[in-house]
């Protein structure tokens, strides 16, 4: 496949100075709204254009401020943020605690319909613009107030030890008036307060940025901007990369991840990343929504052979899953080797058991959705192999491609799914937290199985009000053991961030996200 949308080598671009560095990237589910961006491609693009309060350091993940001056609290509960002055967004227009509270405002509003409104559920009032049922009683949040220019407040519904942390995701980004003004006119082309502007968006085709002439952080970029490619085959685009005319790919697909060392000559990164590949069921559906089918997806887990796959398919580049956090966190962060116990791990007769108890795989045959765009299918059709071996059968199990990857998250948060489908967590930020509460709480933005756990929701919400780490850590490891039992999703292995790159640029990084850190690579050309 050739590809789509190319831009002039030598164009250079504006500010930042060298030339411009071309990745990998797909489109987006959503329109780039913050509130509305809950997926990688849109994350990683909202991240170019947008500062939030905090950043992540790009080797250790560890929050630092950014936007913010401070953020203080005397009980936990109650913060006050204070901006740094002088920031404006790309528009020239300044960015204001107003900027801040009217984004939260508007992310949380149920009848603005933001996926990502869940994350300010603990903000007092939150339940009145957002109620479970019905329609919202109110506009805003009680809990947010604009003390002047660059000082506004937050009072939360309990205390919340690592809320500060948290703020660096998309969720939290400032929006401009213009947002409101001209909404149409934003989403055709969105304005950020961070280090790239958008100088063009073709969808389906690509995106391209340029540096922020007026970007007030430290991170400003070191190249002249980036073309974000839409590449809709793997293989593609790594032909590309050898051939330089692409200089950027961190979607390597699972065929060249034994020889992209040699092949790239060296220009390639393999390492830990702060990602879990999980597969999937949709509880929404009665047939999966049992007792008995508990006991059958706990089958299915055991039937799994997670050690044979990672290795013959992945090349180094996963480890097998043995709870539903990552290695990156470690001990002190909340990750736990074995907590998922015998559950994680393949048995053949236990397996065959336990789904014959549940009555069998509902509807007789496991389908496995996943979307095709991406390197998904061999290692897809390895796990069915496992399940079908296993079971003796040659279509127990099977894979079912869906299109692109926007299609595939359409067809999955429409509740279309009817069988297991793939999902992989990116951290948010490097908490346990983000590890469990947006994927498995009633309403969490992420919890594309519609789990629902009464006794999971208030464990967490314990863990969350916690002063003390080691005991918030060990509240969410006791709520992470009852996924061991429900299993909504079954862990499979945590991945490695991998990338390669061209000879045409250098100082290629990747964070602890599995992210490129963009501003940092230097173009040759």
């Amino acid at each position: 496949m050739a590809v789509i949308a190319t831009g002039c080598a030598g164009d250079t671009g504006t500010g930042g100075g060298g030339g411009i560095v071309r990745a990998t990237w797909a489109d987006p589910q959503n329109p780039l709204e913050p509130a509305n961006t809950n997926e990688v491609n849109g994350v990683a693009a909202l991240n170019m254009i947008f500062t939030g309060l905090v950043a992540y350091d790009p080797k250790t993940a560890q929050a630092r401020n950014a936007m913010a001056e401070s953020i203080t609290s005397p009980d936990q509960q109650n913060w006050t943020v204070k901006l740094k002055p002088g920031w404006t967004f790309s528009d020239g227009t300044p960015v204001t605690a107003g900027s801040y509270v009217d984004a939260w405002n508007y992310g949380a509003l149920a009848t603005n319909k933001q996926v990502n409104s869940s994350f300010y559920s603990y903000i007092q009032g939150y339940g009145n613009v957002a109620p479970t049922s019905g329609t919202p009683t109110a506009q805003s949040m009680s809990g947010l107030k604009v003390v002047d220019g660059t000082t506004f407040t937050v009072a939360l519904t309990q205390r919340f030890s690592t809320w500060p942390q948290t703020l660096g995701y998309v969720a939290y980004y400032p929006l401009p008036r213009a947002f409101f003004a001209n909404h149409a006119a934003y989403l055709d082309k969105p304005i950020g307060n961070g280090p790239y502007v958008i100088d063009s968006w073709q969808r389906t085709k690509q995106m391209r940025l340029r540096p922020n002439t007026g970007y007030n952080g430290t991170d400003k970029p070191r190249n002249g901007g980036v073309d974000l490619k839409v590449y809709t085959d793997p293989n593609a685009a790594y032909a590309d990369l050898q051939a330089a005319n692409l200089d950027v790919d961190n979607n390597l697909p699972t065929s060249a991840l034994k020889t992209a060392a040699s092949d790239l000559d060296g220009r390639y990164l393999n390492q830990p990343a702060g990602i879990i590949d999980t597969l999937n069921f949709p509880l929404y559906r009665p047939e999966w929504n049992t007792d008995a089918a508990k006991l059958v997806r706990q089958g299915i887990s055991m039937a799994i052979d997670r050690p044979t796959i990672t290795k013959a398919i992945f090349h180094n580049t996963r480890t097998p899953a043995t709870d539903f956090t990552s290695p990156v966190l470690g001990s002190a962060g909340g990750y736990q080797t074995g907590l998922c116990g015998d559950v994680c791990l393949l048995n053949a007769d236990k397996a065959r058991s336990l789904i014959q108890q549940g009555g069998g795989i509902p509807g007789g045959q496991l389908t496995i959705s996943y979307n095709a765009d991406q390197p998904n299918k061999p290692w897809v059709d390895a796990v069915c192999n496992s399940i079908n071996n296993t079971l003796g059968s040659t279509s127990a199990c099977t894979g079912s491609p869906v299109g692109t990857f926007a299609e595939y998250l359409d067809q999955i948060t429409g509740q279309q799914a009817t069988g297991a489908f793939i999902a992989f967590w990116q951290m948010d930020y490097p908490l346990i937290q983000d590890f469990l509460q947006p994927l498995y709480t009633v309403g969490g933005s992420a919890n594309i199985s519609h789990y629902s756990n009464a006794n999971f929701d208030t464990q967490v919400d314990k863990a969350n009000a916690d002063a003390d780490p080691k005991r918030a850590v060990a509240d969410f490891q006791n709520a992470e053991k009852l996924l061991v039992t429900d299993l909504p999703a079954i862990p499979l292995w945590y991945r490695n961030g991998t990338v390669g790159w061209s000879t045409k640029v250098s100082n290629v990084l990747l964070n602890a996200f599995s992210v490129p850190v963009y501003t940092e690579i230097t173009a040759k050309r």
